[in-house]
């Protein structure tokens, strides 16, 4: 996949948490978004371009043409409209990995402000002032895209819903800290899981009915004897390492009372060339 990261800024806490919320709102699966988003990290006032509270958000697509029609929509419509915020390009700041291509930020944004816009350049990058009701909306020109990887998982198992649902917000509480990496899904959990292809013309993925509960006996299962519940958590990262360690972290942290597998979806090569054997991942373990 390719994926671009923007930094995000408000005067305070609630409303860079507003500006994220709706920024990453709708941002869980390709299949039918315009892109997987979600919070890669918080920043201190030191780590921002301008000083106040931030955080970093990774966007994901299938295409750098994809993130350059998302990406400006999202801003527009959720950062610019929330009061104080601003947004710059991450993938240059920070440590992060180098841009290989870039799209458009402020650079469609622009035209929003009606004429009355102004552009300023500072250390070699541009910035757009567009004049709102509270002041001025200041936006990178462009953002950088870099290749990643989606759809990195983990398949949780347990006993009852309540055992699987606590191992799965251990899980991706535990992702949360690693950098480079977001869950998109609610709270970074998927409970509808998908298979590859249907039965129905027309639609790319279908539920995992071998993994449903309700279907056992119907079925071929893979639910091992006394699974009652499945959680998924699916793992967007910047490269190959990042997204093997982020799974590591997340089956460490799953393990525990009621929890009686854990593994991860296997789909036969089919969705990419990145595949990631649990054994490896794990160390041999």
């Amino acid at each position: 996949m390719r994926y671009t990261r923007l930094v995000v800024t408000a005067d305070d806490d609630y409303w860079l948490e507003a500006a994220l919320r709706a920024l990453a709102g709708y941002g869980t699966s390709v299949i039918g978004c315009d892109a997987e988003a979600g919070v890669e990290r918080y920043l201190s006032r030191d780590d921002t371009p301008d000083g106040r509270p931030g955080a970093g958000v990774l966007l994901f697509a299938f295409s750098t043409e994809a993130l350059a029609k998302a990406v400006p929509n999202r801003v527009g419509q959720c950062v610019m409209t929330c009061p104080t915020t601003a947004c710059y390009n991450g993938l240059t700041v920070n440590g992060s990995a180098d841009a290989v291509e870039i799209i458009p930020l402020g650079k469609h944004l622009r035209f929003f402000g009606d004429g009355h816009q102004k552009s300023k350049r500072q250390a070699g990058r541009r910035y757009w002032r567009i004049p709102v009701m509270d002041g001025e909306f200041l936006v990178e020109e462009t953002a950088g895209v870099a290749k990643g990887i989606g759809g990195g998982n983990i398949l949780i198992q347990g006993a009852s819903q309540s055992a699987a649902l606590a191992a799965a917000r251990r899980a991706s509480e535990a992702v949360r800290a690693v950098p480079g990496v977001i869950t998109p899904f609610p709270g970074g959990v998927a409970r509808s899981g998908s298979k590859v292809g249907s039965r129905y013309k027309g639609l790319v993925a279908s539920t995992n009915d071998p993994l449903a509960p309700t279907r056992r006996g119907r079925v071929e299962t893979e639910l091992v004897d006394g699974a009652n519940c499945c959680y998924e958590i699916v793992i967007d990262g910047t490269d190959e390492a990042t997204v093997a360690g982020a799974m590591r972290t997340a089956v460490e942290a799953a393990a525990g009372e009621g929890v009686l597998a854990i593994g991860a979806g296997n789909y036969g090569g089919k969705l990419g060339k990145f595949q990631f054997r649990l054994r490896e991942v794990m160390g041999g373990r």
